[in-house]
């Protein structure tokens, strides 16, 4: 894989009691690109996902975000380092607006403290604007003018998308980790998350590391991917190397059809 390295995940490896997750797991992704992180059920994906957020700890290997371990890295941190997440659950703020929600996002970057809030200083108000305006350009990348000021409960799902999207780019992570971004879209939605994904990246510069089960965007957006099957790696490369994959033909459609392939 070619390029500057944002991320190494480096032998990897989770235990839950007597079933091993994540089996030394290791590969990088290049900075500035999309990669694609596949695999059938139970393949290790959120869990590795969840190793990257610093939700779940792991018994032995590292991640290095930028060279520098995120090992000991807190929760809350996270986002402050350059990592953002959407999830396949929405988690918005129902009642709040588009805005609002996107403006939640840019605060973990914020650097007015409590105190500075709690006194309303001038600096606390030039910090306030330059949140909004961070927000009122997101909502023209991603499309949402028309639904700026409404609360979000109200949007229709593929819309709420959106906004997630938006949230997470507003604390300008260098690294975005799309878990399961198709999941209930419809078909014209799908078409246009592909265009998402490509602006993410292209617009923004941000690299992106997807976890998708609709392969065939995985396919369209991904310079590379990575597949897993039982915890462990079995293959990376382009999307074309890795859909020739005797072990991943396997591993999706079962050892007679990979036979059968070959």
């Amino acid at each position: 894989m070619s390029g500057e390295t944002l991320l190494s995940v480096q032998g990897v490896t989770v235990r839950f009691g007597g079933i091993t997750a994540l089996d030394a797991v290791g590969f990088d992704v290049a900075k500035g690109g999309v990669c694609g992180l596949i695999g059938p059920n139970g393949a290790g994906k959120t869990t590795l996902f969840n190793c990257l957020s610093r939700l779940y700890s792991y018994e032995s290997g590292d991640i290095l975000f930028e060279g520098k371990s995120i090992t000991n890295v807190p929760v809350h941190q996270m986002a402050g380092l350059g990592i953002g997440r959407t999830f396949q659950n929405l988690a918005m703020f129902g009642t709040m607006s588009v805005r609002q929600n996107i403006m939640v996002g840019a605060h973990c970057r914020s650097s007015a403290g409590f105190f500075g809030s709690l006194l309303n200083l001038a600096t606390v108000r030039s910090e306030e604007r330059r949140l909004i305006a961070r927000a009122d350009e997101l909502i023209d990348a991603f499309d949402l003018g028309r639904y700026a000021d409404f609360p979000v409960a109200s949007l229709p799902f593929g819309i709420q998308k959106r906004v997630e999207f938006a949230r997470a780019l507003a604390a300008d992570p260098k690294l975005l980790l799309l878990d399961e971004p198709a999941a209930g879209l419809n078909h014209e939605e799908l078409s246009g998350l592909a265009d998402i994904i490509r602006m993410v990246s292209n617009r923004f510069g941000i690299t992106v590391l997807l976890v998708e089960h609709h392969m065939s965007l995985v396919m369209e957006v991904s310079d590379h991917i990575v597949v897993l099957n039982f915890g462990a790696k079995i293959a990376e490369g382009t999307p074309a190397q890795v859909q020739a994959h005797p072990d991943v033909i396997a591993a999706y459609l079962g050892a007679p059809a990979a036979a059968e392939a070959s």
